[in-house]
């Protein structure tokens, strides 16, 4: 068990905050992709993330490098007016954030700030992330779902493949693959994709402590394509990491529907995150039509804005 800090200390995140964060997140049953302990550990490093405790709220800090601090939205109970005062009021006091800002927030905390004028609240599109239904992932039924059936069928009949739960064992095959994967895609051209292959490796590296689902696709013996994910709520699986060799025409489509249909069909939802204003990605989350886009939001002070 880690040794809390207690407001305005904060802590960087580890593996050891696990136990202790990942309650706190389950208490509060999150929607936003962001907020379970995977997400928050695998991308600590490139977000400067750090914690803290305050009464009942789990406050989560960041500095990116070149960039302005930032929280997250607090987790806990509301309300939590007078906590997000005072967490805006410590980022240009303590931190110096010339205007200070909590991102991501959920629809949950901006409700309870309706109407408070002096918070102004922005819509973040680029961060909703897109919540599907479990059956519509699994079955792609009906004409909307077609190219996806399609693309399905001529992969079975194609290539002789087998999905494997992930396991231990599997994390040295996704690791090379991911290279291979780094390779074709010039990953050291593109910043973002630089640091999500930095957060590969941190959820394979440590697959066990994690407790994270995953799944592999082997073709001919080899691995191809690999997922992970973990549940986000309890209605609601979220999908973090997906990978699949391109050139294997309808193998993105294959690992999606069978890490859904063995890993998450006993769940109504599953949240593949968001777009980040790639147009390319926008355009195929909602080829796959969302149930709903979850909202997220940044929260100012108004007199900042």
């Amino acid at each position: 068990m880690t040794d809390a800090p207690f407001f305005p200390r904060f802590k960087p995140l580890g593996l050891e905050d696990r136990a202790l964060i990942a309650e706190r997140l389950r208490a509060y049953q999150p929607e936003t992709s962001e907020l379970t302990f995977t997400n928050l550990f695998i991308w600590r490093r490139h977000y400067g993330l750090e914690w803290s405790l305050s009464g009942d709220m789990l406050l989560l800090a960041c500095a990116p490098e070149n960039e302005h601090p930032f929280c997250l939205p607090p987790i806990g109970p509301a309300p939590r007016r007078e906590t997000v005062r005072e967490l805006l009021s410590w980022l240009r006091e303590a931190r110096q954030a010339p205007a200070p800002f909590i991102a991501r927030a959920d629809e949950r905390l901006v409700r309870e700030l309706s109407g408070n004028p002096e918070f102004s609240i922005e819509p973040q599109r680029e961060h909703f992330d897109y919540r599907y239904t479990s059956a519509d992932l699994i079955q792609l039924a009906g004409r909307k779902y077609h190219g996806k059936k399609n693309h399905l069928n001529k992969f079975r009949s194609a290539y002789r493949f087998v999905y494997e739960p992930m396991t231990r064992e599997h994390v040295p095959a996704c690791l090379e693959f991911q290279d291979t994967w780094c390779n074709c895609n010039r990953c050291e051209d593109d910043m973002n994709l630089m640091h999500e292959w930095d957060a590969v490796k941190e959820v394979l590296g440590a697959f066990d402590q994690l407790g994270v689902q995953g799944g592999v696709i082997v073709v001919e013996g080899v691995v191809e394509a690999f997922t992970l994910g973990e549940l986000l709520n309890n209605e609601t699986a979220v999908v973090h990491i997906e990978k699949a060799n391109a050139r294997i025409p309808g193998l993105y489509s294959v690992i999606n529907q069978q890490f859904c249909e063995h890993a998450w069909s006993s769940v109504p939802f599953i949240n593949r995150e968001q777009d980040l204003g790639d147009n390319g990605l926008r355009q195929a989350k909602l080829s796959y039509h969302p149930d709903r886009l979850v909202e997220k939001y940044v929260i100012r002070l108004a007199a900042d804005s």
